[in-house]
């Protein structure tokens, strides 16, 4: 990277100058007048393509599947849209380099080029940091601007919006769905519930992990309701085929009480309970219980960035145990993300929604079970046994998500804050509505 000065009588010349060497898209960093002219410091539009790459277009998101079910987000962006970068020509405020110049006396006639040699890395890397955060700040500010457009020329538009985002979903996935809807509010509200209905997977009777049998194990992270969830559905499960026909095991040998809670439930239901501490141990227990129709897993409760996370993967997979995963409702949309990706495995089957009477809002763990393509098998509301476990009503579902987002809190986003949240997904862009309902 080679950052130029250029001298000439006037600017026009410098100008000139500047185009013929670094073309159209050279960036201006500053100007000034010297004794004899002006001085311009510019810099290749390469360089600077180089050094906002990272910050503009490899900004990481949770992309959409690229084929969604019954395709009816099939031609949805991948990811919110957005629009170049404006670039600036004349900077005044960035820091200057500390730099050794060869210096050459300017000529009335002809404007002279100098090329500066950087020496001080350190200042170097402080006036490029300081050129990617005046193009960010550029960035949002269009964007914002973007978006109050689309506040003024179609408030229906922006008002379902701001409603989808007060409701827990991404922007990402409100924007997509947003962009497709058909005008007018009412028709657009019934639009982008039944498009929502019709892509979140719901297990089916054939599905189910109690009629079908097998091993599951339940996993997390902390306070989901694993054990809970676990003594519900060995409660249907005993209900159904006998408590001979049921068993339970635990791998939670770190918490205190964890393997008594569960035998507790154990002996409620008459249903035997197993501890076990390794693959090994887990191997042989899984042979002796083969005869039964359902065996069910308790799994330790560990943050989702818990190194035993990986540890536990490996042990599931060596044994073939297939997985659910539970998903707190009243966690944040980046928390559910996090979960998903720390604890997904090609053995993991679907999620169970936990944790529905606490939750205000449903939409962020509605928009991750959509997104990673999650088959929904139960949902938990609440700590009875085997009450309080039943089976996907989306109705139900959509219906308080939608809600919820009437209701003001000191989290909602109002119309004013509206432009600036947006503004960092880039502006809108309006779709021809394509996705199908019904």
């Amino acid at each position: 990277m080679s950052i130029r000065k250029f001298f000439a009588p006037t600017a026009r010349q410098a100008l000139r100058e500047i185009h013929n060497e670094l073309g159209d898209e050279a960036i201006i960093i500053s100007n000034r007048k010297v004794a004899n002219g002006v001085e311009i410091i510019a810099l290749d539009n390469d360089d600077i393509a180089m050094m906002t790459r990272n910050s503009v277009d490899h900004k990481p998101q949770t992309v959409m599947p690229a084929t969604v079910r019954k395709a009816h987000l099939d031609e949805m962006p991948a990811v919110a849209p957005r629009v170049e970068a404006f670039r600036p020509k004349v900077i005044r405020t960035a820091p200057q380099p500390t730099a050794t110049v060869t210096a050459v006396q300017p000529q009335a006639d002809k404007p002279q080029v100098v090329k500066i040699g950087v020496q001080d890395n350190s200042n170097n890397e402080g006036l490029l940091d300081e050129i990617k955060s005046m193009h960010d700040l550029l960035q949002q500010q269009i964007s914002a601007m973007a978006w109050s457009d689309v506040q003024r020329q179609d408030p229906n538009r922006a008002g379902l919006l701001r409603g989808l985002l007060n409701a827990g979903f991404s922007s990402m996935l409100a924007s997509q769905l947003v962009g497709k809807m058909p005008n007018g509010k009412e028709e657009g509200a019934a639009w982008i519930k039944q498009v929502l209905k019709n892509n979140l997977q719901i297990s089916g009777t054939e599905d189910d992990i109690v009629t079908r049998g097998g091993v599951y194990a339940l996993i997390g992270p902390t306070g989901v309701g694993k054990t809970t969830t676990t003594a519900k559905l060995a409660a249907r499960a005993v209900v159904r085929y006998g408590s001979d026909k049921v068993a339970l095991l635990t791998t939670d040998s770190y918490r205190i009480g964890a393997y008594e809670q569960l035998k507790i439930y154990g002996k409620i239901l008459g249903v035997a309970v197993h501890a076990v501490k390794d693959t090994d141990d887990l191997k042989r227990t899984l042979i002796s219980l083969r005869g039964k129709h359902l065996v069910l897993i308790d799994t330790v409760g560990m943050g989702q960035r818990d190194e035993r996370v990986a540890n536990q993967n490996e042990m599931f997979d060596a044994t073939h145990v297939r997985r659910l995963l539970l998903l707190n409702s009243t966690s944040s949309g980046e928390t559910l993300d996090d979960v998903v990706r720390m604890y997904y495995s090609e053995k993991v089957i679907g999620c169970i929604a936990t944790k529905l009477d606490e939750a205000v809002t449903l939409g962020a763990v509605l928009d991750v079970a959509l997104r990673h393509r999650l088959t929904m098998h139960y949902m938990a509301n609440g700590q009875r046994v085997p009450e309080d476990l039943h089976p996907v009503n989306l109705d139900y579902l959509l219906h308080r998500t939608i809600k919820s987002a009437e209701h003001i809190t000191p989290f909602t986003t109002r119309e004013l804050d509206f432009p600036v949240l947006m503004a960092a997904g880039g502006p809108p862009q309006r779709a021809t509505p394509s996705a199908r309902v019904g």
